[in-house]
């Protein structure tokens, strides 16, 4: 690949006071892009109420999200190659800010889907180019210390945001709405912040090629294969036409993007990157924390309110041993990776730890313990705050300063789409499971079976009282099994994560100049 460059790898380190400065700008960010999602995680049950949506709309108001971010993650990470990072940064803020203002003024579910798509791309952006910005910054041996950083924000926003989503909901005078708004203030901050102390080396390339059919073909066979997902089983029987025009056309615009990927030359996701045995088992096992992690954690503020009963605030509050897992986790295991210089041990364990988590949320139903579902939270997010910053590690480690972008890409992308068919697939599992048990439980009280339309109402309080208990009991109970199956996906990870070598992470920004491209892949 020839990749010119206006100076390639000459900017010196900055020093630390420097990278503090430049950092305080893309750490709020950060934060705006987590506590987006936060926020709204636990208040979602009381929105779809509000909005009389139904199981699978609170899926796909997760999903439109998740799939937007990760179909343009790609994108935003190859065009930090090509242009200027600084520019793109203020672009997705901008263009964050005006999706959550337009969440907050839907009027129906459908709005809502559409606008948190949009809101999508700003968040995907958001993410990738901080986490692109800070390699172009620090050494990879460094990253680990500052990777505490990102993951005490990584905590705050995980922690503080359900709180702050379920006060907003429970407020009268503030309601759902402000789960949106309260946003748009982090991000206005964030973008002068960057204006005044984000400083990098403005690295041009002169061949500028963007692979829009590859983004393209990708987000189209992804999309169609979650609403494939989303449908069978339900509108439609596994064994039918409609899954074989629609699992069989998704699986083809894969292929067709593979194809598309391997022949254009600046391919949103590299293969020659992720041929390359160490990239691969990193996003392999990245994709499968990603599935595990998004996928069991979103359906966990709706266990607690509709399966369990408490409100908003309470089930924040509930949501916290995760997030404090999440903080320890990340802070501590990131100051032991820049002191070692060894991600693989601390990887291994958190995966196993992660998996150990998902095993005991698996056997939860709407009588455990409270105690309990909090001790297998705090394990799910320790496995969480080792694993998944240090996995980006990993593959940062291996490719060049003018790659770094695409990579980081590359990775992020697997994760998120990990991510969108974990929520998917568990979303449609939890559904199903659902509705069969609420017409067992109507038809075991003697309810007319009309009833069941109602049970499938996720606004629960305008249900009758002995509708209303069903509903509860069948929520709580199929809770369980869809972690049992995050649990089956981590172990996946687990094996991938066993295979990686072992490596030092280097001293420098950028690998030695090799004379020639392809040396590495032989790895």
């Amino acid at each position: 690949m020839s990749a010119q460059t206006a100076e390639p790898s000459t900017a010196e380190p900055m020093s630390h006071r420097q990278i503090l400065e430049a950092l305080s700008g893309l750490l709020l960010v950060l934060f705006v892009a987590m506590i987006s999602g936060t926020i709204v995680s636990v208040a979602l049950p009381q929105i779809i109420g509000a909005l009389n949506g139904s199981q699978s709309q609170y899926t796909w108001v997760v999903t439109a999200s998740l799939l937007a971010s990760t179909a343009s993650t790609p994108i935003w990470g190859k065009l930090a190659d090509l242009f200027d990072k600084k520019l793109l940064l203020q672009i997705s803020i901008a263009t964050f800010m005006l999706s959550s203002l337009a969440c907050g003024f839907a009027q129906n579910t459908g709005q809502l889907i559409a606008f948190r798509a949009v809101q999508g791309l700003g968040m995907g952006a958001l993410q990738i180019l901080s986490q692109v910005v800070i390699a172009a910054m620090i050494t990879p041996k460094e990253r680990g210390r500052y990777n505490g950083y990102l993951g005490a924000v990584m905590a705050v926003a995980t922690v503080g945001g359900p709180l702050l989503g379920g006060l907003i909901a429970d407020t009268s005078w503030l309601g759902w709405r402000w789960c949106f708004f309260v946003a748009v203030p982090f991000a206005v901050l964030a973008f002068a912040l960057l204006a005044k102390t984000l400083r990098i080396p403005d690295v041009r390339r002169t061949d500028v090629s963007i692979d829009y059919w590859g983004a393209t073909l990708i987000a189209a066979g992804v999309s169609v294969l979650l609403i494939w997902i989303t449908f069978v089983g339900n509108s439609f029987d596994w064994l039918s036409w409609q899954t074989a025009v629609m699992a069989g056309g998704g699986a083809l615009l894969l292929v067709l993007a593979t194809w598309v990927e391997s022949r254009v030359k600046e391919p949103v996701v590299p293969l020659h990157v992720i041929r390359r045995r160490t990239p691969a088992l990193a996003i392999l096992a990245s994709l499968a924390v990603g599935m595990a992690m998004f996928g069991g954690s979103v359906f966990l503020g709706q266990y607690f309110q509709i399966g369990r009963g408490y409100g908003p605030t309470a089930a924040g509050l509930l949501t916290i041993p995760m997030m404090v897992g999440v903080l320890i986790s990340s802070t501590v295991s990131g100051r032991m990776v820049s002191r070692s210089g060894r991600t693989k041990p601390y990887i291994l364990v958190g995966l196993i730890v992660l998996l150990a988590g998902f095993a005991g949320l698996g056997t939860i139903d709407h009588e455990t313990p409270i105690v309990l579902v909090s001790a297998y939270m705090l394990a799910v997010g320790v496995g969480v705050g080792m694993s998944m910053q240090n996995l980006v590690l990993v593959i940062q480690n291996t490719v060049p300063l003018r790659e770094i972008g695409a990579a980081s890409g590359a990775v992020t992308f697997f994760r998120s789409l990990g991510g969108t068919v974990g929520v998917s697939v568990l979303g449609a599992v939890l559904a199903g499971r659902v509705s069969t048990s609420i017409t067992e439980g109507l038809a075991k009280a003697g309810i007319p079976a009309g009833a069941s339309a109602a049970g499938g109402s996720l606004n629960i309080a305008a249900l009758p009282e002995p509708i209303k208990g069903i509903v509860r009991s069948a929520y709580g109970d199929a809770t369980g099994h869809i972690f049992l199956i995050s649990a089956a996906i981590a172990v996946v990870g687990l094996v991938a994560a066993a295979f990686l070598k072992p490596a030092k992470l280097r001293d420098s920004l950028d690998l030695p100049e090799q004379p020639r491209q392809e040396a590495p892949a032989r790895a």
